[in-house]
């Protein structure tokens, strides 16, 4: 497992996500296959969602076990399941709306592979990670006070961390030569956006997904 190669990966999913999918074009070339073959950066989010549900428990005052059963939820629920379910909806839509006419006549090397869809979740799952589960854990005694500027605060955090995924989606499926009208993935945005302007009415999204995500 290439760990060192993981880490500059995640570190460019923040800073430059393009340049992570220009790798896209020489791992087809050497492996024959869009997906990664190579679990290293998964044991990193592993760690990274173990580490995470521990500062949380603490924050939180949970036993042990509790915090052993908040990092199975964030492995397991959060990335793992969500992940399957987003990467199936991803290949499926693709290969149904995205696909370029002139890619059908060869299926194999031209349609959206199951598990380059799951590193698409993947990708975008990093920056959406730092942002609602490191950073509102830095900020929670701001975004949780019953004001409106600290409503502000969170519910930006909750917009930002969305919309890096959803923008991390588009990255990920624009990068495959075959696809056509990738634009259309960045639609979400657009109620996203008007979701968080409403919001902005006063309704902390911050407390209320605490208060049903941690108690």
């Amino acid at each position: 497992m290439d760990f060192e190669l993981a880490l500059w990966q995640l570190s460019y999913l923040c800073l430059a996500p393009r340049r992570v999918y220009r790798n896209v074009y020489y791992h087809k070339q050497t492996k024959n296959t869009w997906a990664r073959d190579d679990p290293a950066i998964l044991i990193l989010l592993f760690g990274c969602l173990f580490v995470a549900a521990m500062g949380w428990s603490v924050v939180y005052s949970y036993t042990f076990l509790d915090a052993v059963k908040l990092a199975f939820v964030m492995i397991l629920r959060d990335f793992l399941l969500v992940g399957v379910i987003i990467a199936t909806l991803l290949r499926l839509f693709a290969n149904k709306v995205l696909l370029s006419p002139s890619s059908h006549s060869s299926p194999t090397d031209s349609s959206v592979e199951w598990a380059y869809a799951f590193d698409v979740h993947t990708n975008s799952f990093f920056p959406f990670y730092l942002t609602l589960y490191v950073a509102q854990l830095i900020l929670l005694p701001i975004i949780t006070k019953d004001k409106w500027v600290c409503l502000l605060v969170g519910n930006t955090l909750y917009l930002a961390g969305f919309a890096q995924y959803i923008y991390g989606v588009y990255l990920g499926l624009s990068a495959l030569p075959f696809l056509i009208r990738a634009e259309i993935l960045l639609a979400p945005l657009l109620p996203l956006f008007a979701s968080y302007v409403v919001s902005l009415l006063g309704f902390n999204i911050a407390i209320h997904v605490l208060r049903a995500y941690v108690g």
